[in-house]
């Protein structure tokens, strides 16, 4: 349906005149009579009587020019809410993240949010499963990954860099030898993150001063006979003194300020993709 001509034809209805019709829309007068034209050649009905001083609706044109206001004014209804959903927000936002970025990070935000945004209801799922964006309908997730790692046809954008670090309690530390070089924590049990490079096995490398070379690596494989999908879930474990554990830097910060846990090995820095 030519919606165009449709709309021309009401602003020459309107105007009484193809010259107010084209001031009005930006157009030249040839234009706008071309535009009614080709609007009467699609119906096969002369819609417009022309005299060289006025211009008058046929019959034809009068029925037409009814059904064409009720385009224009749906049309101009369609674009206002457009510009509502442009402006404002609204609707089901379905987000999808881990539960240590959900309980840290994300929880802390959603009241501000919603406040900000109140026709937009939010879902979170937090779950530390590696979870199909596209296949469960979500519209937004957070992810703690490495770069290559995003599934192709999405669109990532990075927000911090994240270090792994490995930890203890002060009381487990206090009981056992000085850990002083990466080959003693073969000694020690590890609770594992259960995802990602670190199963059963630690890479560390020295830290490097100033513009000094890398040093090499130290694999280990340890002993690791408890496994949690989650920093969080980690760092409760081994508050009980259940040995050592790599988490997220972020996750530990409060426990470490707090003196619930202790750094293992701060020379040394965690290398890999954890």
């Amino acid at each position: 349906m030519p919606l165009d001509e449709m709309l021309v034809f009401a602003r020459v209805v309107e105007h009484q005149s193809f010259a107010g019709a084209a001031l009005q829309l930006g157009l030249t007068t040839s234009a706008v009579s071309r535009s009614v034209g080709r609007l009467e050649a699609h119906f096969g009905l002369r819609l417009l009587q022309r005299t060289t001083r006025s211009l008058s609706l046929t019959e034809a044109g009068a029925e037409i020019h009814q059904a064409c206001l009720r385009l224009v004014e749906d049309a101009q209804a369609v674009q206002a809410l457009a510009g509502q959903l442009r402006q404002q927000p609204r609707g089901l936002l379905k987000i999808s993240a881990p539960a240590v970025l959900g309980d840290l990070w994300l929880s802390p935000l959603l009241p501000g949010f919603c406040a900000r945004w109140p026709e937009v209801q939010v879902q979170v799922d937090m779950t530390d499963r590696m979870v199909d964006l596209v296949a469960e309908g979500l519209d937004l997730g957070l992810r703690i990954s490495m770069p290559g790692q995003i599934a192709p046809g999405l669109v990532a954008r990075p927000l911090k860099t994240i270090r792994y670090v490995l930890v203890s309690t002060p009381g487990y530390l206090a009981r056992h030898e000085a850990i002083g070089a990466p080959e003693q924590l073969l000694a020690h049990p590890f609770i594992s993150l259960g995802y990602g490079q670190f199963q059963n096995e630690v890479e560390l490398r020295p830290q490097r001063a100033g513009h000094q070379p890398a040093a090499p690596a130290t694999r280990l494989l340890v002993n690791t006979p408890i496994t949690i999908a989650s920093s969080l879930g980690i760092i409760q474990a081994l508050q009980q003194g259940q040995g050592i554990g790599v988490v997220a830097d972020f996750a530990a910060q409060a426990a470490l300020q707090a003196g619930q846990l202790a750094p293992v090995l701060p020379g040394w820095a965690l290398c890999g993709k954890y």
